[in-house]
C-alpha cells in the first residue's frame, strides 16, 4: 500500500465546498480514473479481493416467448 505521505492534499474553506473547476470539464474516463484506487480499497474491504474483478461468466438472460407449449414444440419440430 502507498506511504499516505505522498497523497496530494488540499485545503479550502467550508464555503468553496463543491465548487471545483476542472470536473465539469473531465471526460467519464477521467473521472472513473480519478477514484478507481478508492473502488479498489473499497472491494478489498466489502469481498477481500486483492485484485480486480472479473468479468462474471454465469450471467444469462432467458428471453420466453408468448407461445404455449405445444406451439413451441410444433415450431420446433418444423424447423427439424
Amino acid at each position: 500500500m502507498t506511504a499516505r505521505c505522498h497523497y496530494r492534499v488540499r485545503k479550502i474553506r467550508l464555503e468553496d465546498e463543491g465548487k471545483e473547476t476542472g470536473v465539469e470539464d473531465m471526460t467519464p474516463s477521467q473521472r472513473v480514473e480519478m477514484v478507481w484506487q478508492l473502488t479498489l480499497q473499497a472491494w478489498y474491504f466489502k469481498e477481500g479481493l486483492t485484485d480486480e474483478p472479473q468479468l462474471r461468466r454465469d450471467v444469462v438472460r432467458t428471453i420466453r416467448s408468448s407461445l404455449s407449449a405445444s406451439e413451441s414444440k410444433n415450431r420446433l419440430e418444423m424447423e427439424e
